[in-house]
């Protein structure tokens, strides 16, 4: 029904043009609307040298510029960005920001109350003054982030799967930016708001890196809630990925854990209504690697009330909530640090707690991303089709075979 009340509504806009000015008007006079969240990259305290992964970003910026691309779920008239400094111990000063509707466009400017730049205290966000660029679904976006004086960076998102870049001066009304040095992760921005429909609605998918996108392929777009996003967005449903590589449950890991983050990342979404978690293998997996070496494993008991927490705090605030099973990992991350991320033990615990999801868990619903993408042999691997080649990460195909595996009636009418 969305799509048809969009479909008739771009036809009037069309007629109008060839019209009376009255109808015009009235044409383009909205009808009732709200805010929704339709992008996300969850912030993450930046780490330090000791750990097992480098940032991938410079310790300070200064007079510099960042830009980044963002392909939003859903559409809508007009959209505004948030900027977090979540992680900070001193404001973040942004001296200018700017969006473009698609890469060589030229930019327009944000404000902040009205103002060409902001100040952001220390562990606190700020969202920019509605801006009047009208977008369609799936369309990709540049954000560009100037910051004059010099910025200690302490919160950032590590893996984008998009190629960002940092320039130096303000560029942020440059259609292509000069002397820029690309990077993977994501600065600043965390989430890009719509004004849509007053029908439409978010879907917060939270997860690891299976949800972050580790394995997909940079810079196109497959991610499983992209894939997801493409199915949800003739529905008026946004997709938005609450997915930090390196997450976990119960505990903090390369993020905070998902029961700290989940009030931030998921409840305080606008227009959120669904969620879908997809979050245990590194409670299970990390222990006795090299990423948690003398932590004790989880319980199936702990991992069972862990999940009843996140289904009583979404159901407190109406949101509707969705379990999925844990997707297969025998011979995980081979000659890696990490290869004794496997254990026949962990992959036991995974099917204990998948089996409890199948039967027993009070989700709303459970989607089986574990029977959708275990090689039919063997049902503690992936399927070589589905393997981006680490054994534990799907690959484009994994990807969307996760997507295509969601039933849309999980998320109700």
């Amino acid at each position: 029904m969305l799509s048809l009340i969009r479909l008739a509504a771009g036809a009037l806009l069309t007629a109008s043009a060839s019209t009376s000015p009255s109808i015009a008007v009235a044409a383009a006079r909205p009808g009732p609307s709200h805010w929704v969240a339709t992008w996300q990259a969850s912030p993450q305290r930046v780490w330090g040298a000791g750990f097992l992964f480098p940032t991938g970003i410079p310790d300070v910026l200064r007079n510099q510029t960042f830009r980044q691309t963002a392909r939003i779920s859903l559409g809508g008239l007009q959209l505004r960005v948030r900027f977090s400094n979540a992680y900070g111990t001193a404001p973040v000063r942004i001296g200018a920001a700017s969006v473009a509707g698609s890469a060589g466009a030229p930019p327009v400017a944000l404000s902040f109350d009205g103002q060409p730049g902001a100040a952001i205290p220390p562990g606190q966000d700020r969202v920019s003054d509605p801006l009047a660029l009208p977008t369609r679904d799936l369309q990709a976006i540049q954000v560009d982030v100037y910051v004059p004086a010099a910025t200690r960076l302490q919160t950032f998102h590590w893996d984008g799967r998009q190629t960002s870049a940092i320039a130096p001066g303000n560029q942020t009304g440059n259609a292509a930016l000069a002397d820029s040095t690309p990077t993977t992760a994501r600065l600043f921005m965390t989430g890009i708001e719509v004004e849509a429909p007053a029908a439409a609605r978010s879907v917060v998918v939270i997860g690891d890196s299976i949800t972050d996108g580790a394995t997909a392929s940079l810079d196109h777009d497959q991610r499983w809630t992209d894939h997801l996003a493409a199915r949800l967005a003739p529905q008026g449903m946004a997709v938005v990925n609450a997915g930090i590589s390196g997450g976990r449950l119960l505990r903090d890991g390369m993020g905070e854990s998902a029961l700290s983050r989940f009030q931030r990342d998921v409840l305080e979404q606008p227009g959120v209504a669904s969620v879908v978690v997809l979050v245990g293998i590194n409670d299970i997996s990390w222990p006795g690697t090299a990423f948690a070496r003398d932590q004790a494993r989880p319980t199936l008991a702990e991992l069972q009330a862990g999940y009843r927490q996140l289904i009583e705090r979404a159901h407190a605030h109406g949101v509707r909530i969705i379990g999925a099973t844990l997707t297969p990992f025998a011979g995980a991350l081979p000659g890696t640090p990490l290869d004794d991320y496997h254990a026949p033990a962990k992959d036991k615990l995974r099917q204990q707690l998948n089996a409890w999801l199948r039967r027993e868990a009070p989700f709303d619903a459970v989607v089986d991303l574990d029977r959708a993408l275990r090689d039919p042999t063997d049902h503690t691997r992936l399927a070589p089709a589905y393997d981006s080649g680490d054994h534990l990460h799907p690959g484009d195909a994994g990807n969307r075979a996760m997507a295509e595996a969601v039933d849309l009636a999980v998320f109700g009418e």
